[in-house]
């Protein structure tokens, strides 16, 4: 992976952090309202982190992969992650 590794293991780690307030929350009963600005806050988090790997596997395992004559496979590659990304 190029991308900067201590940068994604800290959006990693904030991430988890805040999946486990939401569980306390739950557990907690807290207000519906509120865990779900959480959510939003994680998915939000998992985005950055996803373009953040995303870029840097476009500029780096992309052009490395087709230097190497691998074309086939990373357009393969990239189609199928953007099927995953429901971009069909």
């Amino acid at each position: 992976m190029r991308a900067d590794k201590q940068d994604v293991l800290k959006r990693l780690n904030y991430i988890e952090g805040h999946l486990g307030g939401i569980r306390k929350m739950v557990e907690g009963d807290q207000y519906c309202v509120d865990i779900l600005r959480q959510t939003f806050a994680v998915r939000k988090s998992i985005e950055k982190l996803e373009s953040l790997i995303l870029e840097n596997h476009l500029h780096g395992c992309v052009p490395e992969g087709i230097k190497e004559g691998r074309e086939e496979a990373v357009i393969e590659e990239l189609v199928q992650l953007y099927n995953l990304a429901g971009n069909r």
